[in-house]
């Protein structure tokens, strides 16, 4: 049974939103906030803890408007997997995961066309060295530039020994994410819906963080999360 956390609350304002009532205690914030913005908020916006009650709750009894969401957000990731090899989905998943976690500094935002400049940007790189030329491409923005350099340390991580097959790989993964990053922009530009996907689709489960693990050429069935 979770918790209310509604002793000693008084009626004011949710901190987070300053229009409904601050009803729950957040334990990420440290304040009472809304149950709206612990709904629809947390992981996304409010960096839960694993032992937060409110979120293991909802991750085992999600109510119908996230168990929606849910199924709209696998809904629009699967078909980027669609014709990737075990293998590149997995390179796919490790860095859009790596995507998803990845902050900008205070003072900038990262937008769905950053990481599409990014994923474009690095996946250049690479096609261009399987050509057996060295030039690095770089994206035009500061903020697709900061998160190209977190990607290509997976890239680099996963493929430092297993030559230029996987880096082959990896660049039709960063396509796949590029590609989706600018459909995202394309429908809402100046916003970071796609990070916002992977966030939900990709968070790590209460009580432990992903792993990145290099993507084998043969091995366990994909499991999407």
């Amino acid at each position: 049974m979770v918790p209310t956390y509604q002793d000693g609350y008084s009626d004011m304002l949710c901190p987070v939103c300053h229009n409904r009532k601050a009803k729950r205690l957040c334990p990420a914030l440290g304040q009472h906030i809304c149950a709206i913005c612990c709904g629809t908020k947390r992981l996304v916006e409010i960096a839960c803890p694993s032992d937060c009650g409110y979120l293991s709750t909802a991750r085992i009894h999600p109510p119908a408007v996230i168990q929606r969401q849910q199924d709209l957000d696998r809904a629009m990731l699967l078909p980027l997997l669609q014709g990737l090899s075990e293998r590149q989905a997995r390179l796919f998943l490790m860095l859009a995961a790596a995507a998803s976690r990845h902050r900008p500094d205070a003072l900038q935002k990262l937008v769905d066309d950053d990481i599409a400049q990014a994923a474009a940007a690095l996946a250049g790189t690479l096609e261009t060295a399987a050509k057996g030329i060295v030039y690095e491409h770089q994206p035009s923005s500061l903020a697709a530039a900061r998160l190209m350099l977190e990607l290509k340390g997976v890239v680099d991580e996963v493929v430092k020994n297993a030559g230029s097959a996987l880096e082959r790989d990896a660049a039709l993964a960063l396509r796949r994410i590029e590609h989706a990053a600018r459909m995202m922009a394309t429908v809402r530009p100046d916003t970071n819906e796609l990070q916002q996907l992977l966030v939900r689709v990709l968070a790590p489960p209460p009580g432990g963080e992903q792993q990145p693990e290099a993507p084998p050429s043969t091995g366990s069935p994909l499991i999407i999360p």
